[in-house]
């Protein structure tokens, strides 16, 4: 189950990055903040891309964590920026996109399946180490 939750955690990611690093080109025009639009979807691609491998690299609490907090926050921001126009915020430029089409649409559904599948990998963790944990140790041990 475990390798399954990692492979659905990187494949959303990896469909995340692949639709903001070919986005990003066309964020360059976005007005308002001091980051710019395409720097900002660049960013979030390499993000979502290191975090890929780091799932399937470490099976570990902390890397479910943290893919969880990148998934999660990239379906919050493509959400509120659909139905929000908030401006400028910070040194984030207007994202505001009131608009729906198949790339965003990809990018969401990897970012929803990445982030559910993060979050049983966390909640989950635990519970197959100890399993794991406990196939391995002997039946009667510290028994003399």
């Amino acid at each position: 189950m475990g390798l399954i939750l990692r492979l659905l955690v990187a494949a959303g990611l990896a469909a995340d990055a692949i639709v903001h690093w070919r986005f990003a080109p066309e964020m360059a025009f976005v007005q308002g903040g001091s980051i710019d639009g395409e720097l900002l979807f660049r960013v979030q691609a390499a993000v979502a891309g290191v975090a890929a491998v780091v799932i399937l690299t470490y099976a570990v609490r902390w890397a479910y964590a943290l893919t969880f907090l990148i998934a999660a926050s990239a379906v919050g921001a493509l959400v509120f920026y659909y139905f929000v126009d908030a401006g400028a915020l910070g040194p984030l430029p207007d994202m505001y996109e009131p608009v729906w089409y198949t790339e965003k649409t990809i990018s969401l559904v990897g970012e929803g399946i990445a982030a559910v599948a993060a979050l049983a990998g966390l909640l989950t963790a635990n519970r197959a180490k100890r399993a794991d944990d406990d196939a391995l140790e002997p039946e009667h041990a510290g028994h003399i």
